[in-house]
């Protein structure tokens, strides 16, 4: 049996000595490398097994003219074309059972358009001077791990080989564990969560797991609600319970917690069966109460803990987002449920509770309502509030009904029950 191995991926011309430390500590784990070189200007200090002239070909450029042209920016974005197009041929070929970069944010840049996109699952680390400050341009909705250099990769140091050899072990391990037994056994259902929705969500999962799916939970925070659309895109979810939606009020009032205005579009693309409901649509999130803009000041807030501050939406903002979820729902091109809960839409909107307030609430209702006329869309009422067991018991199976319709539709039989 042939020993895995593990795409190392960088500019040589700057980092050879740290790609030579990493090759070789791999090499002795007993995993194989394939170098592939995307550096510009200067002399690759190590042999690379793809060579630059290969990669600027493949990003559809020449190296030599980009050497040039001397403009940096404009090769580094050959470069990286190059680089994702060959490190997605090894790994769809089979070549490849790992992927290892280091780099500063210009590297970082590179390894990281290249690993982005490779299958769910697939080993991929990034040493990186960028991996403690905001990943996201990096990382995206995906697995990709980014691990802090500590120091800049500029040579060879008792801080830096330490680093290295933790990376190369760490992607060592990666590559030459035991294989998980087999995970596709069971559909698979996305159900969004925050804490406020969170006996709902909890509830329904239980119920989902007795009728033979595997839930898989996202929390709300806007990284949660954009790897779950992602994933829905992807085609890995057979079902979702889009229980809590409340990523779209962050997004439209400027909250911390948006997940962006393609929030509860994926499964109405997909044709994915989904029940939809309002959780959390009673408020927008900020950090600790002193960072809440001062233009709110006046508004109803809660202090959520130390660390997240709520503020309840208001009749005006509701029924702008009861008209979204609406539009959303009704361009759906699989079967749609919308759930509205009467009794309260999270656990501090009930009556008694400091976000209570009847008048917001059916400002989104009579959205909700007035939206779905017309539409294909089923639209369920209940006088209970979300978090109520009966209702996640309910919303669980009317989730297992849409799913068993569509899998007569397209002939194929799930394996919930």
């Amino acid at each position: 049996m042939s020993s895995p191995t593990v795409v190392l991926l960088g500019a040589l011309d700057t980092k050879g000595a740290e790609y030579g430390f990493v090759r070789d500590r791999l090499h002795a784990a007993g995993v194989d490398t394939i170098i592939v070189d995307f550096g510009v200007l200067g002399d690759p200090q190590i042999a690379a097994d793809i060579d630059r002239e290969s990669v600027a070909r493949a990003g559809g450029s020449d190296q030599k003219t980009l050497v040039a042209s001397a403009d940096r920016g404009a090769a580094m974005e050959a470069m990286s074309r190059g680089a994702t197009a060959i490190v997605a041929d090894l790994v769809r070929s089979g070549r490849a059972q790992g992927a290892l970069a280091l780099g500063g944010t210009g590297g970082t840049s590179v390894a990281a358009a290249a690993f982005r996109d490779l299958p769910l699952g697939f080993p991929r680390l990034i040493v990186s001077t960028a991996a403690s400050g905001n990943t996201e341009q990096y990382i995206g909705e995906t697995d990709l791990i980014l691990a802090p250099s500590v120091v800049d990769i500029a040579g060879l140091n008792r801080i830096s080989l330490r680093i290295l050899a933790n990376a190369a072990a760490a992607i060592a391990g990666m590559v030459t564990a035991a294989p998980l037994p087999d995970l596709d056994a069971k559909p698979l259902v996305a159900a969004s969560m925050f804490g406020v929705t969170t006996p709902a969500v909890t509830r329904a999962r239980e119920r989902l797991e007795e009728l033979g799916y595997e839930v898989l939970v996202f929390h709300m925070t806007g990284a949660g609600g954009r790897a779950m659309e992602s994933l829905i895109r992807q085609g890995y979810i057979d079902g979702v319970l889009d229980v809590t939606t409340t990523e779209l009020a962050d997004n439209l009032v400027g909250g911390v917690f948006s997940a962006g205005p393609t929030r509860l579009t994926a499964a109405a693309e997909t044709a994915t069966p989904q029940v939809v409901s309002v959780g959390a649509l009673d408020m927008v999130n900020f950090g600790p109460v002193d960072t809440v803009p001062s233009r709110f000041a006046d508004r109803n807030l809660y202090v959520h803990n130390s660390s997240v501050t709520l503020m309840r939406t208001t009749p005006a903002e509701t029924a702008q987002l009861g008209a979204e979820l609406a539009g959303k729902a009704a361009a759906s091109t699989g079967s749609t449920t919308v759930v509205l809960p009467l009794g309260g839409v999270s656990a501090i909107a009930v009556p008694g509770g400091p976000f209570h307030d009847p008048a917001a609430d059916d400002a989104l209702f009579t959205a909700i309502r007035d939206g779905l006329v017309g539409s294909a869309v089923e639209l369920v009422e209940s006088d209970l509030d979300i978090n109520d067991p009966a209702l996640a018991v309910e919303l669980a199976d009317r989730l297992h009904g849409l799913i068993l319709q569509r899998a007569a539709e397209t002939s194929t039989t799930p394996n919930g029950k």
